[in-house]
């Protein structure tokens, strides 16, 4: 298809947050509802896109994530506001652990100002950020160094996250589908984040609203095992629902 002005700008729109409902492209667009399903039954038949259930998310893949770089220009506002409401809930003289993702990244950056911290990360990207701050103390998970985006994975990974129970894990995710369950690419990080996951004393999800709805092949854990989830905009259904049903507090870090 050649796309007219208004397509482009719908895909742009869905390209920066990675999902968005209908309704929020037909108030973005200044356009009807009817219009905005006719433009994306177009590009959906194109493959540009790929529809569910009330919008329409960037297509992927179950089996392979996108690239960091590209994952890291996606709708990074919306990820500097879940970093900046997390960074607020963090208090000083804590311990944490953050995991691999280009969200928890930018939550590294919004904690440059704490004091007091113990960060354990198997993300070099996080050890990076924040051995910026002198009043925190980074400690780096041992195992595979992942080279597409500097996450380390492995049995060793595992074996020395396990020494250790924090206060506040921080953990981003690949796709939260909606039978609840969260879930990644790769199941040797998988392992990783299940470790981090039962060794924290409460753990706090930072996924944007682009990770619901998004499938992927390795399942992590439920919604249950989570104790706040942080994201950028009320998420769709049936989620506000299953997050009751599992008593996580929801933050939406809004505009």
């Amino acid at each position: 298809m050649n796309p007219n002005p208004r397509q482009l700008k719908l895909l742009a729109v869905v390209q920066a947050r990675g999902s968005v409902t209908v309704e929020f492209l037909a108030d973005t667009l200044g356009v009807t509802l009817q219009t905005v399903r006719r433009d994306i039954q177009r590009m959906a038949d194109e493959g540009l896109l790929t529809r569910f259930h009330g919008g329409v998310r960037v297509p992927s893949s179950t089996i392979e994530n996108m690239a960091h770089p590209q994952r890291e220009s996606l709708n990074v506002q919306g990820k500097q506001r879940i970093a900046q409401a997390i960074a607020l809930a963090v208090p000083n003289d804590c311990s944490l652990i953050l995991n691999i993702g280009t969200t928890t990244e930018a939550v590294a950056r919004a904690l440059l100002q704490h004091t007091g911290l113990r960060v354990i990360t198997n993300n070099l990207n996080v050890a990076i950020i924040l051995s910026a701050n002198p009043q925190c103390e980074v400690i780096v998970v041992g195992g595979v160094v992942r080279r597409r985006d500097q996450g380390i994975v492995g049995e060793a990974a595992v074996d020395f996250i396990g020494q250790f129970k924090v206060d506040i894990a921080v953990i981003g995710i690949s796709g939260i589908e909606d039978d609840g369950s969260l879930r990644d690419y790769d199941y040797r990080e998988v392992k990783v984040s299940q470790t981090i996951i039962s060794h924290a004393r409460e753990v706090w999800l930072a996924a944007d609203v682009s990770k619901f709805n998004r499938p992927a092949m390795v399942a992590v854990g439920h919604l249950s095992q989570i104790d706040r989830l942080f994201t950028d905009a009320p998420p769709p259904e049936p989620f506000p629902a299953l997050l009751d049903e599992a008593q996580v507090r929801c933050d939406i870090a809004a505009p």
